[in-house]
């Protein structure tokens, strides 16, 4: 703007005015290379900061879009890299400890086949543990099938069914819908009350292999989302901190997050519109 100012006001008016020192200006014409700013810059920068700082090129990229902004991947990561945008990122796993595992005679009704189920009817679960002071706590997931949305959570110190049955709690439709419940072969899945809770409302209990993670898949996966999002991004002194952090990103994750296996629709959205998989 300076430049094209310059027979009409003195330049070093200008820079007085805009408070520019009159040597950037002069350096910047002789390096017009500093000049050139990716017009949709500013776009990137606004859905990186939506998206909490999580989203990386190809979900912004999908949200541009939403946006009537078209850009490809590499282009969107040259914007990121040079403004120091960053996605959230996993961090080495370290166990606390090893779990005895669950041994009961159930079969692996899903057989790998996440899609295909009705909304409610089929839910998979896994526990997972986060650093709470000087100790550990627990996080259980209840994932829908029908949407990838997690159905219920809960958090708490000891892995053990008050856990699971603190996640039952929070779902937010009849225990009668639910026919199918699938889990890993953790010991916490192991245990009367569980049991007796799934014979009254008439469920099916469903269990992986041995050593096959990718048999409770979906629920991996959003562990995983869950760690980098939000475990590996913050410190907690309580497990009211926990509590409160968690229930705040299952609301983000299920109405804002942007999912690559739902079309890059929000589990909320996708259910609004009638979609199952």
């Amino acid at each position: 703007m300076i430049r094209a100012n310059a027979a009409r006001c003195p330049i070093s008016a200008q820079c007085r005015i805009l408070g520019v020192p009159r040597s950037t200006y002069y350096w910047m014409t002789g390096h017009p290379e500093t000049e050139r700013v990716d017009p949709i810059a500013g776009d990137v920068r606004a859905v990186w900061r939506d998206s909490r700082e999580r989203y990386g090129a190809r979900k912004i990229k999908a949200a541009l879009e939403r946006r009537g902004v078209t850009a490809s991947r590499r282009r969107i990561g040259n914007i990121m890299r040079e403004q120091g945008m960053t996605s959230a990122y996993a961090r080495r796993r370290f166990k606390p400890h090893k779990t005895r595992v669950n041994e009961a005679k159930l079969a692996n009704l899903l057989d790998r086949e996440f899609e295909g189920y009705a909304p409610h009817t089929h839910l998979a679960s896994d526990l997972t543990y986060v650093r709470v002071g000087n100790g550990w706590a627990y996080v259980c997931l209840l994932a829908g099938l029908a949407d990838r949305g997690i159905a219920g959570y809960s958090a708490g110190r000891f892995r053990d069914a008050g856990l699971v049955l603190g996640a039952f709690a929070t779902l937010g439709f009849p225990l009668a819908d639910v026919r199918v419940f699938h889990t890993e072969r953790g010991g916490g899945f192991d245990n009367t009350r569980i049991d007796e809770l799934l014979d009254v409302f008439g469920i099916k209990g469903s269990l992986s292999r041995k050593g096959n993670p990718y048999d409770n898949a979906v629920v991996e996966s959003t562990d995983r989302l869950l760690r980098k999002e939000l475990v590996c991004r913050n410190r907690y002194a309580t497990i009211e901190q926990l509590r409160r952090d968690l229930n705040d990103c299952v609301w983000w994750s299920d109405g804002r997050r942007l999912r690559f296996t739902l079309g890059y629709r929000s589990p909320k959205e996708f259910t609004e519109q009638g979609l199952v998989l």
